[in-house]
């Protein structure tokens, strides 16, 4: 039995490789509510080609999918055509991986449940496949970036929310309806939390996204009589690169946001490690460009608060991925697996 079943494992492999070399590319597809960005990547995650198309300009889904098939197929015939391509792997808003569905989601112009999997292999004959843009982060770096041979870890997108992939075992978790991971919707402050986005108060979102470091600087602003280089920029126009830029020259309220929003994380952290027991924790997105302005309070805090048995084991870095490919790189990598 063993042995059969390890013949089986390697047949598949060997299966993969071949149709590796027979069918060299995937396409990756990252939706955003403004703008689609697409490119044929090869195994080695280099991106060969990229375009773009504009989402928000589309009431119709099916107009949609025809410009982006009349866009996508000039980069699939300069690549040698759509017999050499294994499949398309799209990241979008509530993407749901069980039923190829976007569901009700808030920023696209089509709502409802839109089929989005099966209208894509209609439309250009190949498999495809989506997640939502978190969990495609996630896949993209285990095969290609940080986490390249990694089985467990948690992938945190920092950008202007707080988006989260969980890989167990290999494996991206999705729960029993397709959208599990939403740790961007932890509850981190439980007594007179910020109100989120999503309708319910102290998520972490609330106070650990791009917005939330620009909330966490008004707060501060508005509250005290700090003395503060953000105090020359109008109040509701502060952004987190305001905040950013204010810290790197010295500025005590940037310093004091940063500290304050790493604890945040810091401490969620923690209780993150005590469900999955990752090795790493990878951070992606533009509030990790703050580099160890907002790493070193992470992981400072995280210790302090984690369980002793995880105590120095777990380790947390930023993405290795291109930036400018990062999305297409993560929603390509979901192809390789059709």
């Amino acid at each position: 039995m063993f042995r059969v079943r390890n013949r089986t494992e390697l047949e598949t492999r060997n299966t993969k490789q071949i149709n590796k070399m027979e069918k060299p590319y995937v396409i990756g597809m990252d939706m955003g509510g403004t703008n689609t960005v697409f490119g044929i990547v090869d195994a080695r995650g280099n991106v060969i080609s990229k375009s773009a198309i504009k989402t928000n300009t589309h009431d119709d889904v099916n107009l949609y999918i025809n410009d982006l098939h009349v866009e996508m197929s000039k980069l699939i015939d300069a690549a040698g055509g759509i017999d050499k391509i294994k499949g398309i792997g799209v990241g979008a808003p509530n993407g749901n991986y069980y039923t190829g569905n976007i569901e009700f989601a808030p920023n696209l112009p089509w709502k409802g449940v839109i089929p989005f999997a099966k209208l894509m292999t209609e439309k250009f004959g190949v498999p495809a496949a989506l997640t939502n843009d978190a969990n495609a982060a996630a896949f993209g770096e285990m095969t290609y970036g940080a986490a390249h041979g990694m089985k467990n870890f948690i992938m945190i997108t920092l950008g202007t929310g707080v988006g989260s992939g969980i890989i167990i075992d290999g494996k991206v978790v999705y729960g029993h309806d397709g959208f599990a991971g939403e740790l961007g919707h932890v509850n981190v402050m439980r007594n007179n939390g910020r109100l989120c986005g999503c309708g319910r108060s102290g998520c972490l979102e609330a106070y650990a996204s791009a917005t939330g470091v620009a909330r966490s600087a008004r707060e501060i602003l508005e509250s005290s009589n700090k003395a503060s280089l953000l105090r020359n920029i109008p109040i509701d126009s502060i952004t987190s690169k305001d905040v950013f830029d204010a810290a790197m020259e010295g500025d005590e309220v940037g310093k004091e946001i940063f500290n304050f929003t790493g604890r945040i994380l810091g401490e969620a952290f923690s209780d993150f490690v005590a469900f999955s027991a990752p090795e790493a924790i990878v951070l992606f997105g533009g509030l990790s460009k703050a580099g160890d302005m907002i790493l070193n309070p992470i992981i400072e805090n995280m210790e302090k608060n984690i369980l002793p048995i995880w105590k120095g084991k777990v380790k947390v870095l930023f993405s290795d991925l291109k930036e400018a490919d990062a999305a297409v790189l993560g929603a390509s990598a979901l192809a390789w697996e059709l």
